[in-house]
């Protein structure tokens, strides 16, 4: 960054009093801190990187104190980033600030496939961490695993089931789905079933897969009973609200059996438990309109059952979904694979987790494994003229949410006038967002704060710069 970045930087920061997901403080008055590691390997891992400020210090109320020594702080931080794997290149810059030297140490994100960056003195395992709001954790086991799957070509739908043997899977399932693979491929028309199962990644050495049995199963759950959706309505807005009669749940179901039946049943809740209007247009004709796009429901219950991970870290993890007041809520374990980013979702071919799964469905349920599923969920909410879904991945979980309706849709809302008067401080975004309790800060901007720029009760600190990680909201 410029000097004067810089300085605009450390200001906002001595302002609000606070680290940030990309900024870590430093005080570095009577010399470089020794333990920089952790964030050094946190700001790696993380999209985007991040930035090490020197010459701050929090305890004193985020007093700007000033560096030791600005040339050897920068000497004894590159020392320490030569001790991570792999290397790590900070990129400095050096500000006076209230007469007193600030040094900042800008970290890019690694590459996927060198991710994690560690601390090669403590081991991949303990020397990997992530960056979590304003503090670095050391990663679990299970996210360490999923850099690895990535890069070694991992598919765990592939491994196979040792108490389980091919009779376990259903002779009648089995039928149908060879006669539509010879079918649909000409190429196998002629192999042998054994060869085929095994091509497909139905059965290997003689056992049934993890993927043989979540598709043809007699019932997969009797050896992986967590591999189920858990589908859940509950009173109002947040989890644990009570209803008159101090019901917890209005619906509450466990769904299991194989993916196609898993997707039908979890679809059919969705049906049941949703408000249907009945529309008569001005030729008098009649017409439903479900509160929630049943192709989208569809697309995403389908997603998360294809893309979930299914190895042994998240075995016990089923996929939940919750239908609140206002929303609904579809939680899948296994954050977004491979080089996919919120930002690509719909944008861009992404990496394929399962890819024997999705290509064994695509035959069987005639389901698209063309990457066309988010751009169908995206046209279908706008089509019945609601918000755009929001994604959330987040530690080894992703999530979608479909919510009813935007601020500007919904008459008895005061939010509007609750966001003017919060933003009479100017706010951040996830300031904002965590006010206003939505999980998604961009999600909360786009919906509910841009509409009030474009009518000009609201400005932003950084005019020039809309998508600025230092933005801030005022009225």
């Amino acid at each position: 960054m410029l000097e004067e970045e810089l300085v605009q930087l450390v200001n906002e920061i001595t302002s609000e009093k606070c680290e940030k997901q990309h900024i870590e403080l430093k005080k570095a008055l009577g010399g470089t801190p020794t333990k920089l590691y952790d964030t050094l390997s946190s700001f790696s891992n993380q999209i985007g990187g991040g930035i090490i400020i020197f010459g701050i210090d929090e305890d004193s109320g985020y007093k700007v104190v000033g560096v030791y020594d600005a040339q050897d702080l920068q000497k004894k931080v590159v020392e320490q980033s030569l001790q991570m794997e792999p290397v790590v290149r900070p990129l400095f810059t050096v500000a006076t600030v209230e007469g007193k030297r600030v040094v900042s140490a800008e970290i890019s994100e690694c590459d996927i496939y060198d991710k994690p960056c560690f601390y090669k003195g403590a081991g991949r395992l303990r020397g990997s961490y992530i960056r979590v709001g304003d503090s670095d954790q050391p990663m679990t086991e299970y996210e360490i695993y999923s850099y690895e799957a990535f890069k070694r070509r991992i598919h765990d739908e592939l491994r196979t089931v040792d108490r389980a043997t091919m009779s376990y899977l259903k002779k009648d399932n089995m039928t149908e789905y060879l006669l539509k693979l010879r079918r649909q491929k000409n190429n196998l028309a002629n192999l042998e079933d054994q060869r085929i199962l095994e091509t497909q990644g139905i059965s290997q050495d003689g056992l049934p897969t993890l993927a043989g049995l979540m598709l043809l199963g007699e019932y997969p759950q009797e050896f992986f009973p967590q591999l189920s959706v858990t589908a859940m309505v509950v009173q109002g807005k947040e989890m644990g609200e009570l209803g008159d009669d101090g019901e917890r749940f209005v619906d509450n179901k466990r769904i299991d059996g194989t993916i196609s039946q898993m997707l039908e049943s979890t679809l059919a809740f969705v049906r049941r438990n949703m408000k249907v209007k009945t529309i008569v247009t001005e030729e008098g004709t009649r017409a439903d309109k479900p509160e929630y796009p049943i192709k989208a429901v569809r697309e995403i219950i389908l997603n998360a059952l294809i893309h979930r991970d299914y190895s042994v870290h998240t075995e016990r993890s089923p996929i939940r979904l919750i239908m609140y007041e206002d929303r609904l809520e579809l939680e899948n374990p296994g954050g977004l694979y491979g080089r996919i980013t919120i930002d690509d979702l719909g944008k861009a071919a992404a990496d394929t987790r399962n890819p024997y799964l999705a290509g064994a469905l695509e035959i069987m349920i005639d389901t698209e494994n063309r990457f066309s599923g988010i751009p169908t969920v995206i046209a279908e909410l706008n089509k019945a003229n609601m918000p755009a879904p929001v994604f959330i991945d987040r530690r080894g979980v992703f999530k979608v949410i479909f919510y009813k309706k935007t601020i500007a849709q919904d008459e008895n809302s005061d939010l509007e006038q609750e966001i003017l008067d919060y933003c009479r401080t100017p706010r951040t975004r996830e300031e904002l967002a965590d006010k206003f309790g939505f999980e998604a800060p961009s999600y909360f901007i786009k919906t509910y704060v841009h509409p009030l720029i474009d009518a000009d009760k609201i400005k932003m600190t950084l005019p020039d710069k809309p998508k600025s990680k230092y933005q801030k909201y005022y009225s």
